[in-house]
């Protein structure tokens, strides 16, 4: 796995340094390689900035604060350790990404069956947008790694230190609550069904009454998705979602130890206290969204997409050609929750369910919907499942082989400076 993500960066290396071989720099803070500049483009000019002057904020006006702190801070410590700031931030991308991939396998594997677990490697290391993960300064891939790192971490009942890794997240990404919210739910569903399992247990461990022992009706019958089952215990069937009256349940059984998942949300915490402390407004995040610029302003005309519906009618039709493609990411994705909800239960649904419902509707046009999309990994997951197990069997190679196309296109463009995610 981890070969062939190296495969892949040295290929989209090769076509960002062509494809901006032809287009003036004009950045005097470069200072790394020619060939890397074609990684540097848009907001990696933001996370430089923060990385080499630290955060600013004028109310009314674009400002770094809008761009939270893990992944500059990260490229700010190792760039100090090299002496340049833009080898690190792509660095630190590829070296984020490759993790990110890498624990995302071991999620997947034991999820699904093999060929679902193979393609869905697949199709994020192949997704149209995942150049991200392959060398941009962006914080993309960084905040995938935490997040499917905090999940591992609650997978193997280490609340604490799930809760820690996911307030990294939160601390990483506007979309970061997706972690927290996710974890919580997930730990909840991990409690209703350790209770479960306790009672199927109890119920056939308990002795039968003498009247009945030796019959044969005596016995517990155990289907293959049980709760308690061997082949539940040995992954081999993935468990029904539990009803959400179970999951409500579990509440007032959350033990201490359990409530470590809740520290999760002290990266966004400690965030907003900086904005506080620092400028006087622990949102200000929020309201510089707002900005001349860029514009995404909370409103009517963000949630129905008038900007993206006038592009679509009056042009430039190149850029509504790369919002649509967006949108249809979007859609495609939110299409894919029901399989999420499925194969993975409430607490993943909640993660991507939160994680599009941001962007979605908080952009005015779709612009970036790309990238989140990207961090939706139980989604990634759920589309690899369901090109494995069509009935329509050319469906997965001329899937992967269209996404493969596409993240070539794009990395091409984006190495040409032009706007895609």
């Amino acid at each position: 796995m981890l070969v062939l993500f190296a495969a892949m960066t040295v290929i989209l290396s090769i076509v960002v340094a062509l494809a901006s071989r032809t287009v003036p720099r004009a950045e005097p803070i470069l200072q790394g390689p020619s060939w890397l500049d074609g990684w540097f483009q848009y907001d990696a000019g933001w996370y430089h900035a923060i990385a080499t002057s630290g955060y600013s904020y004028t109310p009314g006006q674009q400002s770094s604060i809008a761009f939270f702190p893990t992944y500059p801070l990260t490229v700010r410590g190792l760039g100090g350790v090299l002496g340049d700031y833009q080898l690190a931030g792509s660095l630190v991308g590829v070296l984020a990404g490759a993790a990110a991939v890498a624990l995302f396998g071991g999620w997947v594997w034991r999820r699904l069956p093999r060929a679902g677990a193979v393609t869905a490697i697949a199709v994020l290391m192949l997704y149209p947008y995942a150049f991200f993960l392959y060398g941009a300064m962006y914080a993309d891939s960084l905040f995938l790694l935490t997040a499917v790192g905090a999940f591992l971490l609650l997978e193997r009942r280490m609340y604490w230190l799930a809760g820690l890794v996911g307030a990294l997240a939160t601390a990483g990404r506007p979309v970061g609550v997706a972690v927290a919210i996710g974890l919580v739910v997930r730990m909840l569903e991990l409690r209703a069904q350790d209770r479960a399992d306790v009672e199927v247990r109890s119920r056939v461990e308990s002795p039968a009454p003498a009247r009945l022992r030796g019959s044969a009706d005596t016995r517990v019958p155990s289907s293959p998705g049980a709760p308690g089952s061997p082949q539940r215990r040995a992954g081999l069937v993935p468990p029904a979602p539990i009803p959400w009256r179970a999951l409500v349940g579990a509440v007032t059984a959350v033990r201490w130890r359990e409530a470590g998942v809740l520290l999760s949300g002290a990266g966004l915490l400690a965030w907003s206290v900086f904005l506080w402390i620092e400028f006087g407004n622990p949102l200000a995040f929020v309201e510089v969204e707002s900005a001349p610029g860029w514009n995404q302003g909370v409103g009517p005309r963000t949630w129905f997409k008038i900007t993206f519906l006038g592009t679509l009618v009056r042009g430039p039709y190149d850029v509504a050609a790369l919002l649509t493609l967006q949108a249809l990411a979007c859609l495609a994705a939110i299409l894919l929750l029901r399989r999420v909800w499925r194969r993975f239960g409430w607490g993943y649904l909640a993660y991507a369910a939160v994680v599009l419902a941001i962007p979605v509707i908080g952009t005015k046009d779709f612009m970036g919907t790309g990238r989140y999309v990207l961090v939706a990994f139980p989604v990634m997951a759920a589309a690899g499942d369901l090109l494995a197990t069509t009935e329509r069997r050319w469906a997965r190679p001329v899937a992967l082989v269209a996404c493969g196309t596409l993240l070539v296109v794009l990395t091409t463009l984006y190495g040409r400076g032009i706007a895609v995610s």
